[in-house]
């Protein structure tokens, strides 16, 4: 994240391009990001078998073409509706999601991850990406317009939670893991760091802890 991320003083309206509207289609984009899983687990083989490749080749590819797309954006400067300054200079937050994103679905696909199917395949993907498309803009909205970062962690956790024990009940994810990986959820929300934005680190803490926790799968 660059400095405009980490610091409550600057509302990131005035700094993303598009003014408001660029910055509610930010959030909109990210909110939408949570048909991705569904459409994966639902009608992934039916999508991946247009291009006559399997839905994890799918995956692959689709993240190749966004790396590359990120490459000209960056040589180039390029930031478009809804994207920050700062990110003429650095990975954007889409790229960083898209990497997490992809990399959730091709993980949980592998055993012991992978369970069931259709939407019952995504017992750990979907809570994963959920985590990511709701939490991140609830959080992200309290600390812009409230100045209160224990608010947000409050609301975060809160979320975080409904959306993990919601895919127990919904998915059969295991509760066990619901609890101890949510505030993983909101933990990556919290670091300050330069270059990893955390549309990345909400969903790679809890996938690093699930690849630790899965020999008790």
């Amino acid at each position: 994240m660059g400095e405009s991320e980490t610091r409550f003083d600057i509302d990131h309206v005035e700094h993303s391009v598009g003014g408001f509207g660029g910055h509610a289609f930010r959030r909109l984009t990210h909110i939408s990001m949570a048909a991705i899983p569904l459409v994966y687990y639902s009608r992934g083989d039916d999508v991946a078998g247009i291009f006559s490749v399997r839905p994890d080749e799918l995956v692959s590819y689709i993240f190749l073409m966004i790396l590359i797309i990120e490459v000209v954006r960056l040589r180039f400067g390029i930031v478009i509706v809804g994207q920050r300054e700062y990110e003429s200079e650095q990975i954007s937050a889409l790229a960083w999601g898209a990497f997490a994103v992809c990399l959730a679905l091709l993980v949980t696909g592998m055993e012991p991850f992978s369970t069931g199917t259709g939407l019952e395949a995504g017992i750990y993907g979907i809570p994963l990406i959920f985590g990511l498309t709701f939490v991140d803009p609830l959080m992200g909205e309290i600390k812009r317009q409230k100045q209160d970062m224990r608010l947000a962690i409050t609301v975060g956790l809160v979320a975080s939670y409904a959306v993990w024990v919601g895919c127990s009940f919904w998915l059969g994810t295991p509760l066990w893991i619901c609890i101890l990986l949510a505030p993983l959820t909101v933990l990556g929300e919290l670091p300050r760091v330069k270059y990893i934005d955390d549309n990345a680190t909400m969903i790679l803490l809890p996938l690093a802890a699930l690849l630790l926790l899965s020999p008790f799968l």
